[in-house]
């Protein structure tokens, strides 16, 4: 059965290139999805500005449930690379059975859970009486396609995870395109403003879970989806395993919800809302940013995961190394370009000169130290890779403890425009003690790879 990429045999430099530049272009592509739907949404004649904030507020919640295909498939898919590389394809096709199954079932209890609540969930996370109408018809319209959602951006993760990392591209890139056709049509053409936006996204999802479920079901990966040989000790290890990547995830979104809510309270009834639309163009991109960072060091887990598996930590400690190069190289040109392309990026956003000064600024001040920030990734990604979610776990946590603790406390020393700082001092407290923790146990985490201590 042939693949893309032999984890175990092929030079480290080329598979690390060969899988990290597709998975980074992907989750790139991937971005599209709400950045395409937010220029959209802020050219909508006449109530651009107040539709944009209304969809902004979506966004943490809309990626909150999004962080469900994390918890799945990037905990899942880390165990059948390790299985593979110990030889046991068995026990790896049981637990991908297992993680479609619990994507499957988180998908539909999303879903039935959340519809009557999403009227007061999107007034706690920052919507106002002028923006919730315009949130509550785009996330009514979303929350219809949750399994769409789940299982494209979950189960791609075991395409990936088998070395097939171009396919898992195009199936990005496939609901991509799609919603950069269907976005004018719908939103403009047939008048349906933010509802059009939620729904050609739903349908580009659609087509994307369409496009894995057939290849996982197909006979080119050496892992297929079958069915049967559920056990819940696997999903244990599933959830257990796949708990930091969702933690980032969700608390990334909770951030941002924090953020509008200290915007909203310290900017007042006069800046408030033009704070909160500035803050969603930031955060567009910042997704630019952190996306493809992810994408890189995600995706290559793949190489981290099998080796480790296959008790080759040579092979480990150079992927680790060609990985942290690659993330720090992006991370990089991130700050070069948010110096030098900012304000281009924001003008598809917005034509008011008051808010895009504003979200130039806010830009440079939270890519400030985007450059340790590759670092983080990449360390992080790397322990969870090798199933050690105990080191993981607390790494991002304090990261994001760092995060919360100065957003609000700089807003209420300085004023409301100081909390986008929080981004930057989060970004270099916590690159500094992930590497501290690196150095420390890496030798230690790699000592004792062998197959009788592998995670059942």
């Amino acid at each position: 059965m042939a693949v893309e990429n032999d984890l175990g045999r092929d030079n480290v430099f080329r598979l690390v290139w060969r899988i990290a530049l597709p998975s980074m272009l992907a989750q790139f592509v991937s971005v599209l999805y709400s950045i395409i739907d937010r220029m959209y949404v802020g050219n909508i004649p006449s109530v651009g500005a107040i539709a944009l904030a209304g969809v902004g507020v979506c966004g943490p919640v809309v990626t909150m449930i999004g962080s469900v295909a994390s918890l799945i498939g990037v905990g899942g898919s880390p165990m059948v690379g390790i299985r593979m590389g110990a030889g046991e394809y068995g026990h790896a096709r049981k637990i991908l059975a297992n993680s479609f199954l619990l994507l499957c079932v988180f998908a539909v209890v999303l879903t039935v859970f959340l519809f009557p609540l999403r009227g007061n969930m999107l007034r706690l996370f920052g919507a106002s009486d002028m923006t919730y109408p315009y949130a509550e018809k785009y996330f009514t319209i979303y929350l219809s396609g949750t399994v769409f959602a789940l299982l494209s951006a979950g189960m791609n993760q075991f395409i990936i995870c088998q070395g097939f990392a171009n396919v898992g591209m195009k199936s990005v890139v496939l609901g991509a395109l799609l919603n950069i056709v269907l976005d004018p049509v719908f939103i403009f053409v047939l008048g349906m403003g933010v509802q059009g936006a939620a729904l050609a996204t739903v349908i580009s999802q659609a087509a994307s879970a369409a496009y894995v479920l057939h290849f996982l079901f197909g006979n080119r990966v050496p892992i297929r989806i079958t069915f049967g040989g559920y056990s819940l000790r696997i999903m244990g290890k599933i959830l257990l395993m796949g708990f930091t990547p969702f933690a980032i995830i969700a608390i990334d979104n909770v951030m941002i919800i924090a953020m509008n809510a200290v915007l909203q309270k310290y900017g007042g009834p006069a800046r408030g809302d033009i704070l909160v639309t500035c803050n969603t163009i930031v955060q567009s991109f910042m997704l630019v940013l952190t996306m493809p960072l992810g994408g890189i060091s995600g995706g290559t887990q793949s190489i981290i995961s099998f080796n480790f598996g296959a008790n080759r930590p040579d092979r480990v400690l150079q992927a680790q190394k060609y990985i942290v190069m690659l993330c720090v190289a992006f991370s990089s040109l991130m700050f070069v370009l948010a110096r030098t392309a900012g304000p281009l990026f924001v003008s598809l956003f917005t034509k008011d000169d008051e808010l895009a000064a504003l979200a130039c600024q806010a830009i440079r001040i939270c890519t400030l130290a985007v450059i340790p920030l590759g670092v983080q990734y990449a360390l992080v990604d790397g322990f969870t890779a090798m199933g050690k979610v105990q080191i993981s776990l607390p790494l991002s946590f304090w990261r994001k403890l760092v995060y919360f603790m100065a957003v609000f406390a700089l807003p209420a020393a300085f004023g409301a425009e100081a909390a986008f700082y929080a981004e930057t001092v989060s970004d270099v407290c916590g690159p500094v003690v992930t590497v501290c923790v690196y150095v420390i146990l890496i030798r230690k985490v790699l000592g004792i790879a062998d197959k009788k201590r592998l995670p059942r």
